[in-house]
């Protein structure tokens, strides 16, 4: 028995290969090495959700490990009795705090790509200020900081609605 010869799917993958690793190369001219592409701008894109929507009454609270999410979503609506007030802003966006800030500010909702949300202040979505929104089913609002450094001092926040004042 004759073996096919595997030559030609050798070729085209040291081409690939070789096509890959082009683009890795950094080229040094007379000006010394390339200078460094810019990171690709992130469209920014209508939220899946209106700003308004957010607009309330929340309880709030935050957990760490995925295991910790119902119980603490319990929690965040035990603190109804002192909510978290969500504001419409001036402009069109929402009124909340940043991290580690006392006053609260105006941010915007932004959409992404892959029906991503994010709140934070203004610019371009997913921006180290921001957080992302994780879970918004009209009641419960999930979000996590995209800032490492932040998001592993707060973890992901729980934000409960608050029934209607009676």
């Amino acid at each position: 028995m004759r073996r096919a010869c595997p030559r030609p799917a050798i070729a085209a993958s040291v081409a690939l290969i070789a096509a890959l690793l082009a683009g890795c190369a950094t080229s040094t001219g007379p000006g010394g090495p390339a200078e460094p592409m810019a990171p690709a701008m992130v469209p920014s894109l209508p939220p899946s959700f209106p700003p308004q929507e957010l607009v309330g009454r929340w309880g709030f609270a935050a957990y760490h490990r995925p295991e910790d999410r119902a119980r603490t979503e319990t929690a965040a609506r035990g603190q109804c009795k002192q909510p978290y007030v969500i504001s419409a802003g001036p402009s069109g966006g929402i009124i909340m705090h940043l991290a580690d800030q006392t006053q609260p500010q105006e941010l915007r909702v932004k959409g992404a790509p892959g029906g991503k949300n994010y709140i934070g202040p203004e610019g371009e979505p997913g921006g180290m200020q921001d957080r992302e929104v994780v879970l918004f089913d009209g009641r419960v609002l999930i979000t996590k900081w995209m800032d490492p450094e932040i998001a592993g001092r707060y973890g992901n926040g729980i934000y409960v609605r608050c029934a209607p004042r009676a």
